[in-house]
């Protein structure tokens, strides 16, 4: 039986709740570029610190401990996305790592050879590929968005992945608008021509329970910021992908997974906290293993956040003047939205927002293709405010409210002095 969701008890997770602004506490919205951290992160990171680093490999406790947290770390990552914790590999964040493995992976391309990349992507998930495929002669198809539905064009899939595509770069969910693409379908195609399968699910992560064998996915990455941890990319390659990957590394560095994509020292304090965000989302569950309760977890997180969604999808589609670029309703989409203001360029509504301590982000966010097919890079992008478990209806009713103001042109609560 899934636990009843429990909010106030959630916030009390997050030291960063505490803050305010202009005497009210702070409403944290810019979720989609990053999450506030659960107290069990914070205390993984400065347990590590306090009790002592170490390099790896040797014969003293603390670099025993070390390894051993960077194994349990691995595990927490299988669990999360449904992987094995030998094929999960860590870095300074998920665009680094991409390089890596499209420079590993471009080994293997020739002459006749052929990627396909969509226009919905963060360009991390697109330009790592794009310029492997320029060094190697390689040629690049784009998988379309439908800027009517804001959803990928999988009319011509058969045409665009054929006989001679090698790799297939796909986000699990648009971090600009939230649309939750067919992964699967797109996967299905892909192996049927031998290609391999890279999903981005950065911004999915946070928001919905991830099995990476019903995806399809040969290499799936993430961003524990993304998921109320520290800094620190996450890929997990299919182990037969994995094995045969020749990584760009130093001479005398392991050769066996995943060590061999890890280059250089890592950052054991950070992979601490990886598990301690992993554990939070599986406080939130129920279950025997690790692998239920944290799906059970993100189902709970889902919920909540979906029925936020819903009353500030319908908030924003009654405000005057204010355009939100959602796909349908019956589209899958991660609690994410995107909007422009009559009147207001996105950093005049964002800086208005601020004044009324709600945090929201605007531009493009990277998804830069996305921003230019709907003819608003040149203008500042979008305004974009994501919810996360920590997020109430009470704060959804704050955003509304100032928005309302900023279109009816009420005064800011709080102006600038």
């Amino acid at each position: 039986m899934q636990k009843a969701f429990d909010v106030e008890a959630v916030r009390k997770e997050f030291p960063a709740l505490g803050r305010t602004v202009g005497g009210r506490p702070a409403v944290y919205l810019d979720g989609p570029g990053g999450s506030q951290v659960a107290r069990s992160a914070i205390e993984a990171v400065s347990g590590y610190m306090e009790r002592g680093g170490a390099n790896l490999h040797g014969a003293f406790a603390t670099s025993v401990e070390t390894e051993e947290i960077i194994r349990e770390a691995r595990s927490s990552v299988a669990a999360l996305l449904g992987a094995e914790a030998e094929e999960v590999a860590f870095g300074p964040n998920m665009t680094t790592l991409t390089f890596a493995l499209s420079r590993a992976l471009a080994r293997e391309w020739g002459e006749g050879d052929e990627i396909v990349v969509t226009e919905l992507d963060h360009r991390a998930n697109v330009d790592p590929w794009l310029l492997a495929a320029s060094d190697k002669g390689v040629k690049t198809r784009w998988i379309r968005v439908d800027t009517e539905t804001l959803t990928l064009d999988l009319s011509d899939l058969e045409e665009k992945i054929n006989e001679g595509t090698r790799l297939v770069a796909v986000g699990l969910a648009s971090n600009a608008v939230g649309t939750v693409n067919d992964v699967a379908e797109i996967s299905r195609r892909a192996h049927e021509v031998g290609a391999v399968v890279a999903v981005d699910a950065v911004h999915a992560a946070p928001h919905i329970p991830i099995d990476r064998d019903a995806l399809g996915a040969d290499i799936i990455s993430c961003s524990a910021y993304k998921f109320f941890g520290p800094h620190v990319g996450i890929d997990a390659v299919r182990r037969p992908l994995f094995e045969r990957l020749a990584p760009y590394k130093v001479e005398p560095a392991p050769d066996a997974i995943p060590d061999k994509l890890e280059t250089g020292t890592q950052n054991h304090e950070g992979i601490a906290g990886v598990k301690g965000a992993i554990d939070f989302v599986a406080s939130l569950g129920s279950g025997g293993s690790l692998r239920e309760r944290v799906l059970s977890g993100m189902a709970a997180i889902e919920e909540h956040e979906a029925s936020l969604a819903a009353e500030l999808r319908a908030g924003l589609r009654e405000l005057p003047g204010l355009t939100l670029y959602a796909a349908p309703e019956e589209t899958p989409k991660t609690p994410t939205f995107a909007f422009r203001m009559e009147n207001h360029t996105p950093r005049e509504v964002c800086a208005r927002l601020a004044r009324e301590g709600i945090f929201a982000a605007d531009g493009d966010f990277y998804a830069s293709t996305l921003a230019g097919r709907l003819g608003l890079q040149q203008s500042g992008g979008f305004v974009r405010v994501g919810l996360a478990p920590y997020n109430t209806r009470e704060e959804v009713q704050r955003l509304l409210q100032a928005l309302a103001g900023l279109a009816r042109g009420r005064p800011s609560r709080n102006p600038l002095p």
